[in-house]
């Protein structure tokens, strides 16, 4: 899993480099994708200055040749009581296609062992807004997309913990 991180102008804040010291991600800390590319994606879809702020990882979702990219944006824009929003994106050329905009969620978000349709199923938690206790729900790929809301079906909620890699997370 490679891990990226950008906030304000391409560092991660003061106590999240702390964070990530404390639990030996200091290599990552405060890092940008390389190329610029995920950060003029994100510009282009969503507006200018849509890449301030977003936690990206990189996961192997289906058995192509390439990594797809998991999108967790932050931000007044992106983020709300019910959660913030998550991309899930495959490279296409030296950009991305959109494959999924998923709304209310929190992390942690993780790539779970099961697929549905050739891809792996994603794990996201869910609290907030009127959705107390929280949860982790499972979101099953459709064929095109994975659900747009983890709060309603057809995202299910799960019971016990399924196994997977988490990917992106908060501690």
């Amino acid at each position: 899993m490679d891990l990226h991180l950008r906030s304000c102008g391409g560092r991660a804040p003061r106590w999240f480099c702390a964070c990530c010291l404390l639990i030996g991600l200091a290599g990552s800390c405060g890092a940008s994708d390389s190329s610029g590319a995920l950060s003029r994606f994100l510009d282009s879809q969503f507006g200018p200055g849509s890449s301030k702020s977003y936690l990206s990882a990189s996961a192997k979702l289906h058995s192509g040749p390439q990594s797809q990219t998991i999108v967790y944006l932050t931000g007044q824009e992106w983020c709300g009581s019910g959660g913030c929003t998550t991309l899930i994106l495959e490279p296409k050329g030296s950009s991305y296609r959109l494959i999924s905009k998923i709304s209310l969620t929190r992390l942690p978000i993780r790539v779970l062992r099961c697929t549905t349709n050739g891809w792996h199923d994603i794990a996201v938690f869910v609290a907030g807004g009127s959705i107390l206790p929280g949860y982790e729900a499972r979101l099953r790929f459709d064929g095109k997309r994975y659900p747009s809301n983890p709060s309603v079906p057809p995202a299910i909620p799960l019971k016990n913990k399924a196994e997977g890699e988490t990917v992106l997370s908060s501690e």
